[in-house]
């Protein structure tokens, strides 16, 4: 009965939304009974359900590209509890000591976490991934390479990464002007509007300006520097 519309339901279903928040991934107590959780209260157990060859694979890729980001960092792996069961990722990292110091998610800082989440997401998955901030944590040197990061996988595998930012450092390599979709409050509510669309934005990247530097101005808050006088007698 519903073949006529079933690919509209499965595109749905196949949609991803990730906003991974450190402090979940290392207590996930909090997230009991949750399953797939946005947010990231069941990531580990979304990894350890994971076929082991694939996962096995995933860890290993992360794992190099952790290493960018965080050069200490020789190994990484999954592994449960043999009391609770529960899974920890484990992280080897350089150290004094020869044989190297190992970590657990729970030592892992904020940027390491939200990176190894933002990593296994892109791969996991065919659908559209809508993911909210990814600077978040990061480096700014880290943050500027995403989007090529994100352009790779979209070539290998076709899938299409929605990302909402704040960040000057997202747009500044590798994102072309038909790719920004701005968003300006008003009064009426938000506006969505292509970055190629607009004459001005167009005149001024033809004129050599980055195009962080163009689109960010616009969606500044119109009085952002009263802020400043917060708490001002």
């Amino acid at each position: 009965m519903n073949k006529a519309y079933r690919e509209v339901a499965e595109f749905f279903y196949s949609v991803r939304y990730l906003h991974i928040v450190p402090q979940l991934v290392r207590e996930p107590d909090r997230s009991v009974g949750r399953k797939d959780d946005p947010y990231g209260g069941d990531f580990l157990e979304q990894i350890a359900r994971t076929q082991e060859k694939t996962q096995t694979s995933r860890l290993k890729r992360i794992e190099e590209a952790l290493r960018v980001a965080v050069p200490q960092l020789e190994a990484l792996e999954l592994q449960r509890d043999p009391v609770k069961g529960t899974p920890h990722l484990r992280g080897k990292y350089q150290h004094w000591r020869p044989q190297g110091s190992w970590q657990t998610e729970e030592q892992f800082s904020d940027g390491t976490l939200r990176l190894l989440g933002l990593l296994w997401a892109a791969l996991d998955g065919s659908g559209p991934l809508l993911l909210e901030e990814p600077e978040l944590s990061l480096h700014p040197e880290v943050i500027r390479y995403l989007p090529q990061m994100f352009a790779r996988i979209q070539r290998r595998s076709g899938r299409q990464i929605i990302a909402t930012t704040h960040s000057t450092e997202l747009l500044r390599e590798g994102v072309g002007m038909n790719e920004v979709v701005l968003l300006e409050p008003g009064q009426e509510g938000t506006a969505a509007r292509p970055a190629g669309a607009l004459a001005e934005i167009r005149e001024l990247l033809e004129g050599g300006i980055n195009i962080a530097d163009i689109v960010m101005p616009r969606t500044r808050p119109a009085h952002a520097e009263q802020l400043g006088l917060f708490a001002d007698e």
